[in-house]
């Protein structure tokens, strides 16, 4: 299977030396859990896309420091491929960023959440269990990143995770999209040294809150299965 990555953003340069960037982040990933996977990276942040949504058989964004609500012309010329993918029903999943892309391209709304900041890591809840989802875990632990939230979801949207502070956590549209607000792809030392670069950006509480929170098991490997079970179903 070969998978689109569609680039949204770069790993800040001081960080790249330990953590790498966003594209190996998200491949290291998913090729540990399937070794035969094949990968293209399109830049989306340089305006570098697919020429025909078929070029791939499924596609994947990474986060992005930008927000969707931002008005980046690269940003509204991704929307418009999403809802070309969309429309041609092409697998892809929208990491975060992508998530909320997702959303917006097909009619929902995006805000900054009144909740502020989710940092460190979140602990959602499965609220629907798919054929996709083996092995079966009822939670799903990821670490985040994010200030701006889904509020409103387009129509076919299903809610499959959520939590307290972000309802709308993981969904799925039809049979082909699918998008989760967390980071499956980031290492819990990348969040610790990403929000050492944010520290002006959040309260002191909810700095500490967020570092204790990466003492807790992630299922970012639980993910990947579901992610490439998606994408084949």
């Amino acid at each position: 299977m070969k998978i689109g990555i569609l680039q949204c953003d770069d790993v800040l340069d001081q960080l790249q030396p330990r953590h790498g960037n966003y594209p190996q982040m998200i491949s290291q990933l998913l090729s540990a859990v399937d070794s035969s996977l094949e990968f293209e990276v399109y830049r989306a942040l340089d305006n570098e896309l697919p020429e025909t949504p078929g070029a791939c058989d499924a596609y994947i964004t990474t986060g992005s420091r930008h927000g969707v609500n931002d008005g980046l012309s690269w940003s509204n010329r991704l929307a418009d491929f999403v809802a070309l993918l969309y429309q041609e029903k092409r697998k892809l999943v929208g990491i975060c960023f992508g998530h909320q892309l997702i959303a917006k391209a097909l009619g929902g709304e995006v805000v900054r959440s009144e909740k502020g900041w989710g940092i460190g890591v979140s602990f959602n809840q499965i609220n629907q269990r798919k054929p996709w989802m083996e092995p079966f875990s009822p939670s799903l632990d990821l670490v985040v990143s994010h200030q701006d939230q889904v509020c409103r979801l387009p129509a076919d949207a299903e809610v499959l995770a959520s939590s307290e502070f972000c309802p709308f956590y993981m969904v799925q549209y039809q049979d082909h999209f699918l998008s989760i607000q967390g980071h499956p792809e980031f290492s819990r030392p990348y969040s610790a040294d990403l929000m050492a670069t944010r520290l002006e950006r959040f309260s002191p509480n909810r700095h500490r809150e967020a570092l204790a929170s990466l003492n807790a098991e992630v299922d970012d490997h639980l993910l990947a299965r579901w992610i490439l079970a998606f994408m084949r179903a």
